[in-house]
């Protein structure tokens, strides 16, 4: 007698579970992790917008409105705040003139800013090349020196550079024992002494992005081009500064903003006497009681820094490009 077959008929046989035909399982964790992401970051997101965008979006609000009599605003729609920022009416004839004193103060501001970048870039450089130049064990060192003036308050070490350079000071004290002048100099209260406060103070901010781009830098190029009789110029330019951009770009932004924005080292170093955008500003807020001015000036320095940072953007990107 044969065994009876006791397996299930095929049509018994549970089907195993099939996906859905065409479901893309990549997409949809890619969007699982988008939106973790977003969760993560919608603090911080918060943070910005409140604490950031908020007070930019009240001054621009400030900036369309009337000056009131003893400061504040006046919820009247106007444009006197902006059309002072450029012009003024004369209060004899009516007639309208460009704002002198604000363009001088604009002009004073961009180029003490560029010369700050520049004078940052001839001595960040060579400071940053001879770091990375070190041997490992001895880099650390010098960023620890290098990161030393950012432990003291901004106040303090703009004090330190005044006692330096006022006519009382070190330089002065100096040359006036070394016989070489007769009578102090005047450096302080002019825009040598905003300058070189603004170099002192901002130097290391050139000097960290440099050294980040100098440490990838594969230093067997520069060998080989000495190798093929390259100069020491043609090294510098064709070698070394094209692999260091991105990081001179970043150096520059860093100084040049806050340098545009500067008020603690002005104050203190122009004596009131010269001026930046940041003291304008602030005079506007204060003595001038022309709140609507000063939103609108400060409009106009935030869209100064957002030129700059969309130029190291394109640079940035282009360079990207570049390199593939």
């Amino acid at each position: 007698m044969a065994a009876q077959d006791t397996s299930p008929a095929p049509e018994e046989v549970a089907a195993p579970t099939m996906a859905p035909h065409g479901t893309d399982y990549a997409a949809i964790a890619m969007r699982r992790e988008r939106r973790n992401n977003l969760a993560l970051v919608s603090p911080a997101l918060l943070i910005l917008v409140v604490g950031a965008s908020g007070p930019l979006v009240v001054m621009l609000i400030y900036s369309f409105l009337a000056a009131g009599d003893y400061g504040g605003v006046v919820w009247e729609f106007s444009t006197q705040g902006w059309f002072q920022v450029f012009l003024q009416r004369d209060m004899f004839d009516d007639t309208i003139g460009f704002a002198d004193a604000h363009l001088s103060i604009f002009w004073r501001s961009l180029s003490l800013a560029f010369i700050t970048t520049v004078l940052c870039v001839i001595f960040g450089f060579p400071t940053a090349y001879f770091i990375a130049t070190r041997p490992p064990e001895q880099r650390s060192l010098w960023l620890f020196l290098v990161t030393i003036p950012f432990w003291t308050n901004l106040l303090i070490r703009t004090y330190a550079i005044m006692e330096v350079i006022r006519n009382e000071g070190l330089v002065n004290t100096a040359l006036m024992k070394a016989g070489l002048i007769s009578q102090p100099i005047q450096m302080l209260y002019t825009d040598f002494a905003i300058m070189l406060g603004m170099t002192y103070v901002y130097l290391p901010l050139m000097v960290l992005p440099l050294y980040a781009s100098m440490e990838k830098l594969d230093f067997r190029l520069v060998e080989a081009s000495y190798d093929l009789y390259a100069s020491r110029m043609n090294t510098l330019r064709r070698i070394i500064l094209p692999l260091v951009k991105p990081g001179l770009i970043a150096g520059s932004i860093l100084v040049f903003v806050p340098c545009l924005g500067a008020y603690v080292t002005p104050r203190v170093l122009g004596g009131g006497k010269r001026l930046m955008l940041g003291n304008l500003i602030e005079l506007q807020f204060g003595q001038g009681r022309n709140w609507p001015l000063g939103a609108a000036l400060s409009i106009t320095l935030l869209l100064i820094v957002m030129v700059a940072l969309l130029i190291y953007v394109r640079n940035a990107s282009r360079q990207g490009g570049a390199h593939g």
